[in-house]
């Protein structure tokens, strides 16, 4: 009996999404689990043995063909396979039907409208806008998603589009910052200068105490001028995440 001959540059696989890359002349590609390559992109998912079905770069997935190892070293100039893998994931284009594409930009439309919609209020009334009428305003600005950017990288560019044409504002954060010493008044001009608004301020023997009102980006800037400029004796504390009409409030 002659034996049936199996070539070992081809493995078989199914139910896979592919990402491929053109690098040197040639395709790579590799094969994935469904809805894993964005997680790994947007950093949910951090076990590559959970995103790639095999280790392994092909030239073709469907065919199961196996890409040559000086391939690999000529377009890469590497051979490990993991680290190619990694390389096609981060830079490849994802292949999906039209439905599948579809289904996805829709998925990330919502993302987006409910991001906005849970940063942001109605500046006259503290409230936040429903999801429903976010969505509404993006396609009345005529928003495109961009399907290789997460939610809320794209929610920080429709904000300024949005404001343009319905009153919408971050939902700022309330913050007390307790600064002392003999700079405390020039401490409390610089965290003034990035709040929104200064709702109290109690001067006690040389120490202020005061609670501000500020843009979440701003958060950041005013930590480091309370820790470093202080040298470690002033005090920032978080009151809230945001500002917003009485049972209206959701943290983060």
């Amino acid at each position: 009996m002659s034996k049936i001959f199996t070539p070992t540059n081809q493995i078989r696989l199914t139910n896979v999404a592919v990402v491929r890359m053109r690098k040197g002349g040639k395709r790579f590609e590799i094969a994935c689990y469904r809805n894993k390559v964005v997680s790994w992109r947007n950093k949910i998912e951090t076990d590559i043995d959970e995103v790639l079905q095999t280790h392994t770069v092909f030239t073709n997935v469907s065919k199961g063909q196996v890409a040559k190892k000086e391939d690999l070293l000529k377009a890469f100039g590497k051979d490990d396979q993991t680290e190619v893998c990694k390389e096609i994931l981060a830079k490849g284009e994802l292949q999906v039907s039209d439905k599948e594409r579809q289904s996805q930009l829709e998925s990330l439309f919502k993302d987006i409208a409910t991001t906005v919609s849970d940063k942001c209020v109605n500046p006259e009334t503290k409230r936040p806008y429903p999801v429903s009428m976010i969505e509404k305003a993006m396609k009345d600005a005529h928003f495109s998603v961009k399907p290789n950017r997460n939610a809320k990288q794209q929610a920080l560019d429709v904000i300024p589009l949005l404001k343009s044409t319905m009153p919408l504002e971050r939902a700022q954060m309330r913050i007390r910052a307790v600064l002392s010493g003999k700079d405390a008044r020039k401490l409390r001009d610089k965290v003034a200068k990035l709040a929104t608004s200064v709702e109290s301020e109690d001067w006690d023997g040389g120490q202020l105490n005061m609670v501000c009102l500020i843009d979440p980006g701003h958060y950041r800037e005013v930590d480091e001028i309370v820790r470093t400029e202080t040298k470690g004796h002033g005090l920032l504390e978080l009151m809230n995440l945001k500002e917003v009409t009485e049972g209206e409030e959701i943290l983060e």
